[in-house]
């Protein structure tokens, strides 16, 4: 029977995996209440847990070094609770591969070497190249709603991954190029960015020291 996440730990993993967010992109990311998730972020700041910053004309809260150790103290809990057998760990392992895979195929996406230049930046003006790089993106899909389903199984906040990847997927197809590996909307990237990053907080994996 798969868990619901208490919203209270829903608020703090969602500043981690956005890593700089407003409070209603905050509220967005696991569709809380508006209302509720800036109660929360206040109460999280008093605890030293979030910091509000403000640069270039963006503003948005942050995890704290101790935020992140209270973050991944709650998901560690958590995963004890809901995952005895270790299913979790078992979809990160299947991952690991599909994620060097997602990771050249967005290098092939913004990459195009020439015989004079490895590093040539991709103009997209050869279309059998990016069809092949959008046809990889496409078998990674396919591949990620088995594990994103296995991962729903135990923890209901990991549900939607898939979709979020198939909706950027559908709108790079039709030729918005940005739609693959932009940071700042719900690319193909970073829906996986954010997969990966769940996965690692999930289980306290040190990214840095990820094989």
């Amino acid at each position: 029977m798969t868990h619901p996440s208490s919203p209270e730990l829903l608020v703090l993993h969602a500043v981690r995996l956005l890593g700089f967010a407003d409070t209603p992109e905050i509220s967005q990311r696991f569709g809380l209440d508006l209302t509720y998730t800036a109660r929360t972020i206040h109460r999280a700041e008093e605890q030293n847990w979030l910091q509000h910053t403000a640069f270039a004309g963006l503003e948005g809260w942050s995890l704290t070094d101790e935020g992140k150790t209270e973050n991944e103290r709650r998901l560690a809990r958590e995963r004890a609770e809901a995952d005895p057998d270790g299913v979790i760990g078992s979809a990160y392992r299947d991952f690991l591969p599909l994620n060097a895979r997602l990771l050249r195929a967005c290098t092939g996406w913004q990459l195009k070497p020439s015989s004079g230049d490895a590093l040539a930046p991709n103009d997209h003006d050869d279309p059998d190249w990016d069809a092949r790089v959008l046809d990889e993106l496409t078998a990674l899909h396919s591949t990620m709603i088995p594990l994103v389903n296995r991962l729903t199984s135990v923890l209901t906040r990991f549900d939607g991954y898939d979709s979020r990847f198939a909706a950027a997927l559908q709108r790079a197809r039709s030729g918005q190029h940005e739609w693959v590996d932009r940071t700042n909307i719900d690319s193909c990237h970073r829906v996986w960015f954010q997969l990966h990053e769940d996965l690692i907080a999930t289980q306290g994996i040190d990214r840095g020291a990820e094989h």
